[in-house]
């Protein structure tokens, strides 16, 4: 068999494989977390979130919104190399947003924001 027939029979099964995908996968929460930010950030999302007294405290002198940091707990980049993931009970990750940078413990059964911070 030519080269371009067998091109020809792969990209016509590559279409139909995708319109098919297309057609299953749309409407569909569907998300790819497979890198480690990802991961660390959907896990904390998907937990209940609260903030420590000092952190409240230190958002109201700030004056940073819960919405700013909602934003940067979806939006933001975990810095590992500032985080302490070697702990058994609850991980601490620093996650640094567009203008906030956050210190969230990572339990089990809730995430609670330590401590916060204004990006210079």
């Amino acid at each position: 068999m030519k080269f371009i027939h067998r091109l020809g029979f792969f990209l016509g099964g590559f279409s139909i494989g995708v319109v098919f995908l297309m057609f299953f996968l749309s409407g569909k929460k569907t998300s790819c977390a497979y890198g480690p930010n990802a991961r660390v950030l959907k896990n904390i999302n998907s937990k209940k979130i609260r903030f420590d007294d000092l952190a409240r405290l230190r958002a109201e002198a700030l004056q940073i919104d819960s919405v700013s940091v909602y934003t940067a707990l979806r939006k933001g980049k975990v810095i590992f190399s500032d985080s302490n993931t070697q702990l058994d009970s609850c991980k601490v990750y620093t996650i640094q947003g567009k203008d906030l940078k956050l210190k969230v413990e990572n339990c089990d059964q809730v995430a609670k924001i330590l401590d916060l911070s204004r990006r210079n």
